[in-house]
Formats: C-alpha cells, structure tokens, sequence
C-alpha cells in the first residue's frame, strides 16, 4: 500500500526445533521489499530498534525457468523484539525482519558446507554454515508455501535461505564483515 516493490521472499522457523515449538509442519515464507533493502557497506540506522541482531544467510536468485541462477552472501537484519512464543506477533512482524543487504551474486557454487566467519568490532566468530536443504530445495519449499496461500514465485525474485549462524548482536557504531565461504565477502555498518 505504501509504494513498495517486491524483492523476494525469506524463509523462516526452517530449524525443525522451532517448528516443533511452534507447532508447524514446515516453515513459513516472508516477503522482501525494496524498503528494507540495505546497500553493502552502506550505514544502517538502529534507531527505534529493541534487540537489533544480524543473521548470515544464503541469496538466492530464481531464474526464468523457476531454477536457481544464481547464489550470493545476505545478510538478513532484524529485531528480535517480540517473545518468541508469540507466533500470531512474530508473523505479523514479518519473522523479524527489518533490512537485507545482498553481496554479489555467483552462479554453479558448491555451497553445501560453509565457513562462515563475521569479524566486528573487537569480536571474530568462525562458524561452519549449513544450509537446511540445498537451494533447489528451497526454491520448491518456497513455491509451494506461496501457491498454498494465493502468490507465486517470480524469475528474478530473490530468496533469503535462513540463517547459517545464530543471530549476533549488533549495536550502533558495530562495523561488521562476513566471509561466507565461496560466495565471498560482504560487510555492513550501524549507526
């Protein structure tokens, strides 16, 4: 209603754990718009946000014939302010979702087992990354969850995986910089 145009789409509660807590049979999908599209390197504001967290995850891009074109570092930012044994509120929060900031996209990688490592501020973390299923996988989880509910899976559309760590903290004046395996590098900062 307010302008925005559609990026994507993202998965969330895609770890069986949570699915259990909450009672679901799979995950759920939320959308992505150009609003909350954050360029890399660029300063993000914080401000108004309860428990900013930053979680790095997989892109991947559809392709015309509804395949998996190509794949990219995200990192996905949201606010983990609603508790989360309130599904009905976490749902009308878009999963937490708050910002995206895509890095450059790769076509045919290998990205099974990640290494992840975010450095930021005075802290490193060094984390092997898995993906819940392969992004083929994905894509038809995606599909099949938006047809379920009356959309459809464009070419072009651009779908965040799930986390491949737990969500960091960040805070204003946090400078972050991930290294998502072979998908490369891709850095953010917060004010």
């Amino acid at each position: 209603d307010a302008g925005a145009e559609a990026v994507g789409w993202k998965i969330g509660f895609n770890a069986k754990g949570l699915q259990e807590h909450f009672g679901l049979d799979g995950p759920v999908v939320g959308y992505l718009t150009d609003s909350t599209l954050c360029p890399a390197g660029a300063a993000v504001s914080l401000r108004g946000w309860q428990r900013p967290a930053l979680e790095v995850e997989v892109a991947i891009r559809v392709g015309a014939n509804g395949d998996v074109a190509a794949l990219a570092p995200a990192l996905e930012l949201v606010d983990l302010l609603v508790p989360v044994n309130t599904l009905e509120l976490i749902l009308a929060n878009n999963i937490f979702h708050k910002g995206v900031v895509f890095g450059p996209e790769t076509a045919d990688a290998d990205v099974r087992d990640l290494a992840v490592t975010v450095t930021g501020g005075s802290e490193r973390l060094e984390a092997a990354g898995h993906l819940t299923e392969a992004p083929e996988e994905t894509v038809a989880v995606v599909r099949t969850f938006l047809a379920a509910h009356g959309a459809t899976l464009e070419p072009g559309d651009r779908i965040i995986a799930g986390s491949l760590v737990a969500p960091l903290p960040i805070e204003p004046g946090d400078e972050v910089e991930v290294e998502v395996g072979i998908l490369g590098r891709l850095s953010a900062r917060f004010s």
